[in-house]
Parts: structure tokens; sequence; C-alpha cells
């Protein structure tokens, strides 16, 4: 696709006994909880395990490869942290019959990316799963982790003994420890269209990747430093979103009259482009608008989808972890000529501490 230009700034255009498997599908689902139930013959109930040593023996075929637990959830809710425990609890209870299981704990705006998409895959009654959590085993779905607490129990007499109020202190731990590990900067920005508050967008910065770029944004969401030069007060509170692409990003960061001419960095008026290793493979990826090449200031744009043409022409380095509903309205608003009818404002900004 061509460039466009837009006031001056432009972004590229455009188990007991083990049964042998069946695959298993989604028959129905349980009320308000978003849990897959899925329809069984019914089986006496179990013995002891078959251990893996039993595999193999005569008259009995070939082994079995072991079973391989998947968890993929809300890193912040509870739900996820029952079934990731019963995975690994597994795991430890039966170290042959088990592989390592495979724990995939994700922020809110990446799960709900990643459940839209197993949706369309799953199909039919899927599109009204609710659930934080769902669980696999050998790759057919289970459900929910009340799903894989009752297949424990039945099929391996597994039992989850943890309180609740464990659970959440765990989930809270698990979250703290996980954004610190990451060794990332985390910055929030307060949205508001028409002075009515739409919620806050959450980014995880590629500080390792791209630290002079994250830098730069981290200053402006903290407001610190009054640019020598101009004299103005370099923060992205109060300042706009200007300009609104249609199923291409939406952009702002105009920090001297909102226009989206303008706009200063915390270096000088303008800075380098750092590198490209950040690909705008995805919806929520954060990037610098520019003018050109090494033309970077404080204007930014989050991509509603996969923008493959802006790849090797502005720098990405960020993503939205949370905010899924906050972009939405944003996305939503009315515009003319790519601007928004309505104001839709950064009330308030700055880092988030884990």
């Amino acid at each position: 696709m061509g460039i466009r230009k837009h006031s001056g700034v432009f972004l590229g255009g455009g188990q007991g006994e083990r049964k042998p498997r069946r695959t298993h599908h989604p028959s129905r689902l349980a009320g308000s909880s978003g849990a897959f139930h899925v329809a069984r013959e019914p089986r006496p109930e179990p013995a002891e395990p078959l251990r893996a040593s039993q595999r193999g023996c005569p008259g009995m075929g070939p082994p079995e490869p072991p079973e391989r637990l998947e968890v993929v959830g809300l890193l912040r809710e509870p739900a996820f942290h029952v079934a990731k425990g019963i995975a690994e609890a597994l795991k430890l209870k039966f170290p042959k019959e088990f592989a390592d299981p495979i724990i995939r704990p994700m922020f809110e705006f990446a799960w709900h990316e990643y459940l839209q998409e197993k949706k369309k895959e799953l199909r039919g009654e899927a599109w009204a799963y609710a659930a934080p959590v769902l669980c696999f085993a050998g790759g057919r779905l289970l459900g929910d982790e009340r799903q894989l607490q009752r297949w424990a129990r039945r099929a391996w007499r597994h039992r989850d003994v943890a309180s609740a109020a464990l659970r959440r202190a765990l989930a809270e731990d698990f979250c703290t420890k996980h954004m610190r590990h990451s060794q990332h900067v985390f910055v929030y920005l307060d949205i508001t269209i028409q002075e009515q508050p739409i919620g806050t967008l959450l980014f995880e910065l590629f500080s390792d990747l791209c630290p002079k770029t994250c830098e730069n944004f981290r200053v402006l969401c903290t407001g610190g430093i009054t640019s020598p030069s101009s004299g103005l007060h370099l923060t992205y509170k109060n300042s706009v979103f200007h300009r609104v692409v249609k199923n291409g990003w939406i952009q702002g960061g105009d920090i001297v009259a909102g226009r989206g001419d303008g706009g200063e960095s915390i270096y000088g008026p303008t800075f380098e482009d750092e590198n490209f290793a950040i690909r705008h493979s995805k919806r929520g990826i954060l990037g610098m608008a520019n003018k050109g090449r090494h033309s970077n200031g404080s204007q930014f744009y989050i991509t509603l989808q996969a923008a493959p043409y802006l790849d090797r022409k502005h720098v990405a380095f960020g993503q939205l972890i949370e905010g899924t509903e906050t972009l939405q309205k944003l996305e939503a608003v009315s515009t003319y000529n790519e601007r928004p009818v309505e104001e839709c404002k950064i009330v308030n900004c700055g880092v988030f501490e884990p």
C-alpha cells in the first residue's frame, strides 16, 4: 500500500484404568459459567490408575504415550490457578503417565484474542463460552477448571484441596511475579470520551528490545520533563486521540496542539528509529508515528489488526495487555476525515507498578 500523509505525520497506508482415547467435542454449556460439558459414555468407577510399567505388557499392545495437559487462561483469575495446580499435581503424582503440562498464562487482551480464535475453531455452542480458562488433555477439549477437576477425580482419583482464599492469593502473587520477571515496563492511560470515563489501556513496553523508544514513552506518561527549547511540559496527560483509521489504527500523542501535526520527544524535537525488531503482527501493537525515517517525536498509534505494511517503516515497541473494551470503544467512535467527532482524551497516565 502507498504512503498516506495526514497533517504532517503519516503512517504506512491503508484416569483409573486408562481408556482408549476418543475424539471429544463440546456438546453443551453449563449455565452462565461458560464451561463445556463433553458427552461421554457411562464408565465404571476406576480402580488404581494404570502405571506406565504396565503399558506394553504382553497382550496389551504397544505402550501409550504419556498424557499431556494444557491449561490456557487469565493469569489474574483463581480459576486458572485451580487448573494449573491440578495439571502440575498430576504430573508430580504420576510422573510416567503424564508429560510436563503446557501452562499458558495470559493477560486480559491476549486471552480475549485467543478465545475469539478458539471459538471460531470449535464453533457451535463454543460461542457462549465465558470461563476464564480452557483445559485440554492430549489436545482434546475438557472445558474449564471444574471439568478438569471432575476428570482428574474420576480418571485418576485426584482431589484438589486448596481453598478459594489460597487460590486468590496464588493468583495475585503469580501475576506480580510474572510481570516483574519480564523486566519490562508497564504504563497505563486512563481514557474519556466526551469527558465520560471509558476505561484504561495498560501497555507492556519491550524495554529490553527498544530501550530508548520505551524510555521516551514512559517519561511522557509520567510527565516529569519540560522541554529546554520550547518550554513545553512533555506529557500525554490531557492530550487527545486525533485520528482513527477504521481497521487500521488509532493515533494520538500530539502533545502540542492535538491537531496531528505536532509533538516532541524527551530527547529533542525528534529522535532516530531504534530498530524494527517487533512486527506489527496482531491487534494491540504500540508503535511510533513519524514523518519519515528517524523522525520519531511523541505521536504513537495502536493497531486494530495485524498491519505488516508498517513493518520496517515504523518502530513498534510495546503491546496492549489490558483494555479490550476500552480499545473497542475508541475504535467505534464516529469520525470525519478520520478525526473523531467526539473528544477522546487521555485524562491520566503513568507507570503501573506490579
